[in-house]
């Protein structure tokens, strides 16, 4: 891939995030999922993927972009605790770490005591399993694949930070627990959701973005814990095993659906470049084989073909709680997301490093950095 236009699409995918507003889509949640100058669980993704920017190329723009968005939203007061509004805290922690700011640190402390409390803080569900409370609703007994992304990221890394290695294996335990409850073992995929209560998968939907949650988040997970050797090998097989499943169902296009294993169903930009950073974070890190390198390719060519003249990352799907059936995923609008952004960029910026330094596999470098 030319290094000059990811460089170029990465500059165009950056600023349109910067700007991101609602344009007129009626939405439903309490606090908006498109409008990046919100603390949810959309723009904390956003927001992570200019944060991967700045960390390969120290764009100070891009730094001050951060820096000034979190003093405005602490300003402001931050919204009430859920797994979804832990997103931005991924982001908070490692800008905290570099630049010492102990208002940053505060908050990270302190919303990272909040997740371990168990009398008072984020509320456990079956098997002590991170229950999927988000604004306005507890979603009582039920635990979702974006939790990993959303919430347990940053807690690995307050754990590492902090130096709370109850911290570091509450993460472990709670990357195992939704794999126990939410991998599909017929197919290597993984369903939305679970729900302890009626003890079923809602509509056992292996949907794209739910899926692009635990492949782009276990080689995230990796750079930040040194899980034992049992448990390193079990993240890792169950992530070989999705890769598989997921290299069989990608479109000629470099494409994958929004339900996975459902032809009928609409193309989607986030799983694709979500599916595509992973395989090609992967393999450069020496967790996947070379020959599926072509599909991470494949899928890197896709993305940069839904990236218009504007920077906006299109062919989105908007934000999806876990459904009844295949038709409710099929019928979620389109519609630009700031995750669409950062996701994208993911892609863009991991294309450029195999552009930069080829696909040899490196050293482990060294935990909990952002610059990879």
């Amino acid at each position: 891939m030319n290094r000059d236009t990811l460089l170029d699409a990465i500059r165009r995918v950056s600023g349109a995030m910067k700007t991101m507003k609602n344009d007129g889509m009626e939405e439903i949640y309490p606090i908006g999922l498109i409008d990046i100058h919100l603390w949810e669980w959309p723009q904390g993704v956003g927001l992570y993927g200019l944060y991967q920017y700045f960390g390969h190329t120290r764009d100070q723009e891009t730094l001050r972009f951060l820096l000034d968005w979190y003093d405005a939203r602490i300003r402001e007061g931050l919204p009430e605790r859920n797994v979804n509004t832990c997103s931005p805290l991924l982001t908070l922690i490692g800008l905290g770490l570099m630049t010492g700011r102990e208002d940053y640190i505060g908050v990270c402390e302190d919303w990272s005591r909040w997740i371990m409390d168990r009398e008072s803080g984020l509320i456990r569900t079956g098997d002590g399993a991170f229950q999927h409370m988000i604004t306005g609703d507890p979603n009582d007994g039920q635990i979702l694949i974006d939790t990993l992304f959303m919430t347990v990221l940053f807690l690995a890394k307050a754990g590492v930070a902090f130096g709370r290695r109850d911290y570091v294996e509450e993460a472990v335990r709670q990357f195992l627990v939704h794999i126990k409850y939410l991998h599909d073992r017929s197919t290597g995929l993984f369903f939305h959701g679970w729900d302890f209560n009626g003890r079923h998968n809602y509509g056992a939907v292996r949907w794209g973005r739910g899926n692009g949650w635990y492949t782009a988040g276990v080689v995230e997970f990796l750079d930040i814990v040194d899980p034992s050797p049992a448990v390193r090998d079990y993240l890792l097989d169950t992530y070989r095993g999705q890769v598989r499943a997921l290299a069989s169902l990608q479109a000629e296009d470099g494409m994958w659906r929004t339900v996975l294993d459902d032809p009928s169903s609409y193309k989607e930009t986030s799983c694709t470049a979500a599916f595509g950073y992973g395989i090609l974070k992967g393999v450069r890190m020496g967790y996947l084989p070379e020959d599926l390198l072509p599909v991470g390719r494949k899928a890197l060519r896709a993305v940069l073909d839904r990236i218009d003249e504007s920077g906006v990352v299109r062919e989105v799907s908007y934000g999806t709680p876990v459904g009844p059936d295949v038709q409710f995923y099929k019928d979620i609008p389109i519609s630009p997301m700031t995750y669409g952004q950062a996701l994208a960029l993911l892609i863009l910026i991991e294309g450029l490093r195999h552009a930069d330094a080829g696909t040899e596999k490196p050293s482990p470098p060294g935990k909990g950095t952002p610059e990879r």
